[in-house]
């Protein structure tokens, strides 16, 4: 490949929010060919959330799909018995969500 055939930010079809995502290189995006990546960024936006915020409980509508791009989103279920019991922990750049899901199965 010669340097007028490489792609870079100077002449990629890769949005601008895309090119120093880690998703995007190490993530779920990291498989999307330039036009995936440009739809998916028409309809993607980012959103900032404080420690501890609740993003999803368990059996709400899945409404949406997240990259996590900074800090750990604990997955948990809670006990019939009233405990809480930590299920995983999602790091950047993991997914988060169920893709063909209709309800969570744990609060997040």
């Amino acid at each position: 490949m010669t340097d007028s055939e490489r792609k870079d930010v100077h002449n990629s079809t890769v949005p601008n929010l895309c090119q120093n995502c880690e998703a995007r290189h190490r993530g779920i995006c990291g498989v999307l060919e330039e036009s995936e990546l440009l739809e998916l960024s028409r309809n993607s936006r980012q959103v900032v959330r404080k420690a501890g915020e609740q993003l999803i409980n368990d059996a709400d509508p899945i409404e949406s799909y997240a990259s996590v791009m900074h800090g750990v989103v604990k997955l948990s279920k809670v006990l019939e018995d009233g405990r809480q019991q930590v299920v995983g922990l999602q790091f950047a750049p993991d997914f988060l969500g169920r893709l063909y899901g209709r309800e969570s199965n744990l609060n997040a």
